[in-house]
């Protein structure tokens, strides 16, 4: 439903997107995660024929953005990071002109905006004025303003930027919901473990370019390379302290009250027989287990130093 081939965007020398190649299939949810700066609102700017790229092109349900912009527009809702709002309209008639501007006519509309102001949960919101709504409403009517014309693919920057826990939850729940209903959904956000609980896949940018992309185990196992192993002991923490540090592939050993932490870089043969070195050992070992690193280990494991670049 969405593919981008070789899309590049420069800037004089600056590269601000570096060869970005990627398809996200039909009714999926794609997380987009990256700092600021590293390429996202510059990705989400060229599908949204916002933005010509440098070089290379990109598709939306097979049609070039580059080549059809008005045809693209018809089949994407985009919601920038940051988005105008006429503060004078209550919400029902900020979506009745969006819907005006779509050509979709007034016996049309009058059935589509309660819909809408529904699947947003703003219904009871629908006679008060922009200006006062708050900002968790104004993202919701956006969003609403978005699917006013019923498009295939959604485009989402930050739609989650500056909400409180509550209203994070409620756009959650939101997006949930259209993905049930068929869209495909590129979403960007700085929520980390949210856009784990609710994507399908992830990719990770960095300096424009995808440094990583699956599903959170998909990308975990890409950096298992180094393990943190958690290991639990009954008694002798200092024995068993001092075992582990004199052992191959471990570094970075912590104590934490009678549980030993260190990084493991062998393979899974090294980490089994580093086990049962311990055990004819007779180390008192209650657990030892690999730590699995949550989606901001794995952000950070994956731009780890490139501010040092």
């Amino acid at each position: 439903m969405i593919q981008t081939v070789h899309l590049t965007k420069k800037y004089g020398s600056f590269t601000a997107l570096d060869d970005l190649n990627m398809e996200i299939e039909a009714g999926s949810v794609f997380g987009f995660v990256g700092q600021n700066g590293a390429g996202k609102s510059t990705t989400f700017q060229i599908l949204a024929t916002l933005m010509a790229p440098t070089f290379g092109t990109a598709f939306i349900d097979g049609t070039d953005v580059c080549e059809n912009p008005k045809e693209v527009r018809r089949k994407i809702g985009y919601m920038p990071d940051f988005f105008g709002v006429y503060d004078q309209f209550r919400a029902d008639e900020y979506l009745d002109f969006y819907g005006a501007s779509y050509g979709i006519t007034t016996k049309e509309r009058k059935v589509l905006i309660p819909q809408l102001l529904e699947l947003v949960n703003l219904s009871h919101k629908k006679d008060s004025y922009v200006d006062l709504l708050s900002r968790g409403m104004k993202q919701r009517l956006c969003l609403a303003r978005s699917l006013i014309h019923d498009p295939k693919v959604l485009i989402l920057d930050e739609p989650a930027s500056g909400l409180d826990p509550r209203a994070r939850i409620e756009m959650r729940g939101i997006l949930k919901e259209l993905k049930s209903m068929g869209k495909t959904i590129i979403i960007s956000s700085h929520i980390l473990p949210e856009l784990a609980e609710m994507c399908d896949e992830i990719g990770v940018i960095d300096h424009g370019s995808l440094k990583a992309r699956g599903t959170v185990k998909e990308i975990q196992k890409q950096l298992q390379a180094t393990r943190l192993i958690e290991v639990q002991v009954a008694d002798a923490l200092d024995i068993s302290t001092r075992f582990f540090e004199d052992q191959a592939f471990v570094s970075d050993l912590q104590v934490k009250e009678n549980k030993i932490e260190f990084l493991f870089t062998g393979n899974e043969d090294n980490q089994i027989e580093l086990l049962r070195k311990a055990v004819a050992q007779h180390l008192s070992i209650i657990s030892f287990n690999h730590v699995e690193s949550n989606i901001e280990d794995v952000f950070m494991e994956i731009t780890k130093g490139v501010e040092d670049n």
